[in-house]
């Protein structure tokens, strides 16, 4: 064969082998699928095979909430974004439960996760159903930016609404359930993607935070703030997490190499993604001008793990490669984090290997759902004050009038990032709903949410009446997230001023002046100051923003149908004076771990219509070895006459500090259901990362000397009405003896505690 006709042939070989690869022929010689599509193959050989083959600009497309199909390798197009704090938001009609401070209030970690698991229920019916229907929409997908963990310190933020409270323990127990329950058990498959957010030290002010730097020193970083993202995602196994607008101590959350790279990453082992908050990217550079360009931003945003980002700005990664800011080997890091997500949703494999891809759409919005919001709007009730047994009241009552811009609104019901239920109870057609046949039910507005007043009506009303439920408050219109709100006592999303609005208060003391008992019903997502009311209504119920059948649980407690047994989750104060400035972030003077003055209700609060009493304190020993658990017994009763739930707290002191401590913290909870005197065992395991404290060099140690401990309703120290009545609260001490003891942060946990003079 002459030399060109050689040269022709290996040009075809050539060119065959371009377009065909022996590695993908099966046994029988016919073309196998590519690796990435082999469900056989472990995910990170597919994840790595399907990377391999995108181009920049594909792999920089996938790398935005909006991600774009890409055919040519059969990826579909999918919206990261989706919203779940306490329900499917926005797609459609979903079961509503309480706005999350409500569930932080139930303090049920059982519950938690069961509202959890409906709402991923929920969601993949839905996104299965869309999927059939061909809609890739927003909203529509499995990755849910949810829940919120942040601690809410101050009651001025308005999105406090949005979170479990100001206690890190709590809000670590109730955030672990919440992420278990979105992502489910299966070995192989996430049934969702849990992100909580908003990595860190994030609590407003809102109007400030594209540009706000938050301050916190290492002693409140580790004790306060970063307690419930480390449970999450050590425990909780949560596979994203959200970074946040503002500086944590100088660095943009999202670039910072100290939350990231250090902690998230390296001391807590976290190996999921990382999205940015919407916009983040671009406040890196408009907001904090901690880059020179949108193309430096996002470059500094990858590399230090922020895979995501919610908005358009990665589109820039194109010109940061081609300018040297990033390399595509650090673009890969990023997006194989992004695709695992993806493959562990089963998003590349057949739906009947998918179990949660078999949820019909019947089980959305389902009255076994709808059962469970009623749970747990029973449950999220606070009974904050009853003179002289005024509730429960009786039905068979002749009048009773219902006054207050939140007694018939079915918006205030869902609180903010909410989905829309199929039908909801309002607190006005829950009372009649519930009352006797021949009862007469009077109604008046009373006031707006904005302030203008109609007393006269109201007062009319209740002088017909023999007793008056006023059902008062905020709203979500008024406190959220960056709001415009033109209103006295707010600004941006955020308060200003803690009290009830002033023509609420008017309102109130109009109708209270008539001489008929009054109930005060508070609809709200943070503290309110009803100092006044406290003074002179006979009874006060806390009901937050309670979902879609938030008006049913009011009225079951109002007339009795169930007894309350919710509890504070957050500091209720007497007004924004005993408070420092809301910009500043050391937790000094905040929260019930460091407020040294007297609250109006205390965090942990609640009363009951039965009485509980406790008995038999036992520690499994008085003097504890650094470094060793320590168990603590105790036995609790109902001592009344009517069944009900009781709310076993455990808090600790360490009395012997040689460094600022809080006051106390929260380290145990149970609920407890308990018939007329019946009496349960209740123990609890104190572990020494709850024994420890933050030394003067930043190491987490558990000091020798003497430790405080109490178990009961409520938090003990407190007298008058800041003091529960309802329930009690027994006190001990123990030793901690041995040497100063280091307790490592880095995740796993070291088992041999190394030890220091």
């Amino acid at each position: 064969m002459k030399h060109h006709a050689w040269a022709a042939l290996a040009g075809l070989i050539f060119i065959f082998g371009f377009f065909f690869n022996p590695a993908e022929l099966s046994t029988n010689g016919q073309t196998a699928q590519p690796a990435y599509k082999d469900p056989s193959l472990p995910i990170e050989k597919r994840v790595d095979d399907l990377v391999s083959r995108m181009t920049l600009a594909e792999k920089v497309s996938q790398m935005m909430n909006a991600a774009p199909a890409v055919k040519r390798l059969d990826i579909p197009e999918y919206e990261w974004w989706n919203e779940a704090l306490h329900g499917v938001a926005r797609a459609g009609y979903a079961t509503v439960f309480p706005q999350a401070i409500g569930l932080a209030a139930t303090w049920d970690t059982d519950l938690m996760f069961q509202v959890a698991d409906v709402i991923s229920t929920e969601a993949r019916a839905k996104h299965h159903e869309f999927l059939r229907n061909n809609q890739h929409a927003r909203y529509q997908g499995l990755t849910f930016w949810s829940p919120n963990i942040n601690i809410f310190r101050d009651p001025r933020w308005g999105r406090g609404q949005e979170t479990y409270g100001e206690d890190p323990y709590l809000t670590s127990r109730l955030g672990v359930a919440f992420v278990k329950g979105l992502q489910g058990g299966d070995p192989r498959y996430l049934k969702l993607v849990a992100t909580p957010k908003h990595y860190a030290v994030h609590s407003g002010p809102e109007p400030e935070r594209h540009g706000f730097d938050a301050r916190a020193a290492e002693r409140d970083l580790r004790e306060t703030y970063l307690p419930a993202f480390r449970a999450t995602v050590v425990e909780g196994k949560a596979e994203s997490v959200m970074c946040a607008y503002n500086r944590t101590n100088s660095e943009p959350c999202c670039t910072s190499k100290t939350l990231m790279t250090d902690i998230l990453r390296k001391e807590w082992g976290f190996n999921g993604y990382v999205v940015s908050d919407c916009g983040a990217i671009s406040d890196i550079w408009k907001g904090h001008h901690f880059a020179n360009s949108e193309a430096e931003a996002s470059a500094l945003a990858v590399k230090a793990g922020t895979d995501l980002a919610c908005g358009r700005e990665y589109s820039s990664l194109l010109d940061a490669v081609k300018n040297g800011l990033i390399s595509e080997a650090e673009i890969d890091v990023a997006l194989k984090r992004l695709m695992t997500a993806r493959f562990r949703l089963g998003m590349f494999d057949p739906a009947e290997m998918v179990a949660y891809a078999r949820i019909p759409f019947s089980e959305n919005d389902s009255l076994a759902h709808r059962a469970l919001s009623l749970k747990a709007a029973h449950e999220s009730i606070v009974l904050l004050k009853n003179d002289a047994n005024t509730l429960p009241l009786k039905k068979k009552i002749k009048t009773i009038a219902v006054v207050g811009p939140n007694a018939d609104a079915p918006e205030v019901l869902l609180g903010n990032y909410n989905g829309r239920p199929s039908k909801s109870v309002t607190p006005l057609a829950g009372i009649k709903n519930a009352v006797a046949a021949d009862t007469k039910v009077l109604y008046a507005l009373g006031a707006t949410l904005t302030g203008e007043t109609q007393i006269d009506e109201a007062v009319s009303v209740a002088k017909q009446a023999d007793v008056v439920v006023m059902v008062l408050g905020i709203s979500a219109a008024l406190e959220g997230e960056e709001m415009k709100v033109d209103i006295e006592g707010f600004r941006g999303g955020d308060r200003t001023e803690i009290g009830l609005p002033k023509g609420q208060e008017a309102l109130l003391k109009a109708v209270n002046a008539t001489g008929k008992p009054v109930v005060l019903v508070l609809l709200n997502g943070s503290a309110l100051a009803v100092n006044w009311a406290n003074d002179h209504a006979p009874a006060i119920l806390e009901a937050w923003y309670p979902g879609e059948e938030g008006g049913k649980a009011i009225a079951d407690v109002l007339f009795g149908d169930y007894n309350p047994g919710g509890r504070l989750p957050v500091t209720f104060y007497k007004s924004v004076d005993q408070l420092p400035p809301f910009t500043d972030y050391s937790m000094q003077g905040r929260t019930y771990r460091y407020f040294n003055c007297e609250p109006l209700y205390p965090f942990g609060f609640g009363l009951s219509f039965t009485k509980f009493k406790y008995s038999n304190l036992k520690l499994s020993t008085n003097t504890i070895k650094a470094g060793e658990n320590a168990t603590i017994r105790a036995e609790v009763r109902n001592v009344g006459d009517l069944a009900g739930d009781e709310v076993v707290q455990l808090y600790v002191t360490d009395v012997a500090a040689s460094v600022p401590v809080p006051i106390r913290s929260l380290a145990g909870v149970k609920r407890l259901f308990l018939e007329p005197g019946e009496k349960q065992s209740v123990s609890f395991t104190l572990t020494p990362r709850q024994m420890s404290i933050i030394d003067d060099q930043g190491r987490r140690v558990i000091e020798p000397g003497e430790f405080l401990l109490s178990v009961g309703g409520k938090q003990p120290g407190f007298n008058g009405r800041a003091d529960a009545q309802t329930t009690d609260a027994l006190s001990s001490r123990f030793l901690v003896t041995g040497k100063v003891t280091e307790i490592p942060e880095r995740y796993p946990q070291i088992t041999q505690i190394s030890k220091t003079e």
